[in-house]
């Protein structure tokens, strides 16, 4: 495979709905299922989150999950398919993105919990990336 035959295999479309899936799984993670715990752990109040640029963390988050969702379509290449899409996003989510967070955190004496929770929301966000991703051809 060049790199034409792997720029001309991507569907535009599936990669900005894979990047949305981010927020999709983030609001549900950090509000829904996590919010109390991660709030903790951070140290956070709620006014001080309510104090935030939500333009620009909205907004960079969006830019950064772009390019996590091209460059894993990428990587997934022309001839990807949904489980192929899955299982590849589960280990970049959880061999490289989650093991490399774990070294920062491990560093940073961040607990375990706070550990998992942030890890976790990364590997279920990738693996869902890579299925869009797979699929959507």
């Amino acid at each position: 495979m060049d790199f034409q035959q792997a720029i001309q295999s991507i569907n535009y479309l599936a990669v900005l709905v894979a990047a949305l899936s981010a927020f999709v799984i983030g609001g549900l993670w950090y509000s829904v299922l996590f919010a109390k715990p991660w709030m903790e752990e951070n140290g956070y109040a709620e006014e001080k989150l309510k104090n935030s640029n939500m333009a620009m963390i909205f907004g960079g988050s969006f830019i950064l999950s772009l390019i996590i969702s091209f460059v894993l379509v990428m990587f997934l290449g022309p001839e990807r398919d949904a489980i192929f899409g899955a299982t590849a996003g589960l280990m970049a989510g959880l061999f490289w993105v989650a093991t490399a967070m774990g070294i920062t955190y491990l560093f940073e004496r961040k607990s375990l919990k706070l550990y998992l929770i942030n890890a976790g929301y990364h590997i279920i966000t990738f693996t869902i990336m890579g299925l869009i991703l797979g699929m959507w051809r």
